[in-house]
């Protein structure tokens, strides 16, 4: 392969510009080289709105161009699997949005599909979570593995933003929504980046939408690591919980607060409690570079991880264990797993 990471975009998706367009132009070895939407007018918009080059008629299209390296899949949630799948298929690096699937089987057999295709043909498959490539997500692994709070005993993320839109399609059952799948999937793999080992879901509870008694607009669960540290995640798309994105893990000397861990280059800042001697507690604030942004750092490793063979961090294999996680907390909340039905018609 070249020095230069040949992107393709399947589906002109809201999200793409703040993820992809833009990072891309601050990424020397990435280009976005092709688009395909499931409106070929709605792809050549788009394309002529960012400047990429090529529109085709359709995703396979788009697999089948040799000029393609790599796909990044910000589709529906439950047209996450599928897409991923056929990528492999036609021999593409995926960077694929999260969530990474619609449940964990179905991330189990892409992560099996992707092992085999990294074995044969070292093809990268990286899930989107692209706060865990910015300094904070390192900075606060540092702070918990450091030993300055003590022995760890407990962990917490919520992600929660307003999202009154009850047409969107994070709303949409047939496409893998609810709040858990969109925010909380942000919470539980933070809560698993703090936590020690992975967790089991001892209960959860959630407010449905109205139209749709099986989409959750809220959802909380109570985590069990091993070891008998606890955890809890929160997640809502509407809820009297308006705004709220925040980690937090207590020891038993100490304790880390996190605002922000998931957009760090808009604003964050950690608040880190800790023993300063004779029984006494210092407070003190950090915080690291907002730049390069989260999505350019994503965007930095993944082209790393293609051309250089470095880490992926995020792995379909990681993803396995996040997605078993969500399937526990529906299912402790009592609703069915996502994934059950697709409407492809859907799609951008």
């Amino acid at each position: 392969m070249p020095g230069n990471l040949q992107i393709g975009l399947l589906g002109a998706a809201a999200i793409a510009p703040s993820a992809l367009i833009r990072p891309a132009r601050q990424t020397p070895r990435v280009t976005v080289t092709a688009v395909a939407a499931r409106e070929r007018t709605r792809a050549e918009a788009f394309a002529r709105k960012h400047g990429v080059p090529v529109v085709h008629t359709d995703y396979d299209t788009l697999l089948a161009d040799p000029q393609v390296d790599a796909v990044y899949v910000p589709l529906p949630n439950g047209l996450h699997a599928e897409w991923t799948l056929k990528a492999l298929e036609a021999g593409k690096h995926v960077l694929c949005e999260k969530p990474f699937t619609a449940n964990r089987a179905e991330a189990e057999r892409v992560a099996d599909a992707a092992d085999a295709a990294y074995a044969r043909s070292g093809l990268v498959v990286m899930e989107a979570f692209h706060y865990r490539y910015h300094r904070l997500a390192e900075r606060m692994c540092e702070v918990v593995t450091s030993g300055e709070l003590g022995e760890l005993r407990h962990v917490e993320a919520e992600v929660c933003f307003p999202l009154p839109r009850f047409s969107d399609i994070r709303y949409d059952y047939a496409l893998a929504g609810g709040a858990a799948m969109d925010a909380g999937c942000y919470a539980v793999h933070a809560a698993r980046l703090l936590g020690a080992g992975d967790p089991q879901v001892a209960s959860a509870r959630m407010i449905t939408l109205g139209k749709d008694p099986r989409i959750d607009r809220a959802m909380s669960a109570e985590l069990a690591f091993p070891g008998g540290v606890t955890g809890r995640v929160r997640a809502s798309m509407w809820s009297r919980r308006v705004l709220s994105i925040r980690a937090r893990a207590v020891g038993m000397d100490g304790e880390l607060n996190v605002t922000n861990f998931v957009m760090p280059q808009l604003y964050h800042q950690l608040t880190i409690r800790a023993p300063r001697g004779s029984g006494r507690h210092a407070v003190r604030r950090e915080r690291v570079s907002r730049k390069p942004s989260s999505y350019v750092c994503q965007l930095t490793a993944f082209a790393a991880a293609v051309l250089d063979g470095g880490p992926v961090l995020t792995s379909a294999r990681d993803a396995v264990t996040t997605m078993g996680v969500l399937d526990g907390i529906y299912r402790a909340a009592g609703l069915p797993l996502r994934g059950a039905t697709k409407d492809q018609s859907s799609a951008p």
